[in-house]
């Protein structure tokens, strides 16, 4: 039922696939953008965090949806950069969400850890 959500939710994912998935870019890499101001770029992907957190109650609407589950990878990403100043912002809403999201048996499902590979290894078989 994750296709089940408002037409905000499309809006959502659009913003958070462009300019938020954009300033997190700039944010994470930043010597890969010469020129950009890596702590402007924070800022406005603040901006877009700080709107969901407004929306948020224990997901994006009032259940599970597309949205959350295109966006939280991205919010996730992010929140990793700096996990301590990520943890400072007032968004309580969106913490609890990514936090929810980041304990969830699935997300141990989706994001199991795998031996490291090393070059001369033998071919690694996945379940």
């Amino acid at each position: 039922g994750w296709l089940e959500m408002p037409e905000a939710g499309h809006r959502w994912i659009a913003r958070s696939d462009g300019p938020f998935k954009q300033a997190l870019d700039r944010t994470k890499y930043a010597n890969r953008y010469p020129g950009v101001d890596p702590e402007t770029q924070r800022n406005a992907a603040a901006g877009f965090l700080s709107d969901l957190d407004a929306q948020i109650g224990d997901w994006i609407f009032d259940r599970p949806s597309l949205a959350d589950f295109a966006i939280l990878p991205f919010v996730r990403q992010f929140a990793f950069i700096d996990k301590q100043w990520f943890g400072a912002q007032p968004w309580p809403r969106l913490q609890g969400w990514l936090e929810r999201f980041l304990v969830s048996d699935r997300f141990e499902h989706v994001m199991g850890k795998y031996p490291q590979w090393r070059e001369g290894d033998a071919p690694v078989s996945f379940p």
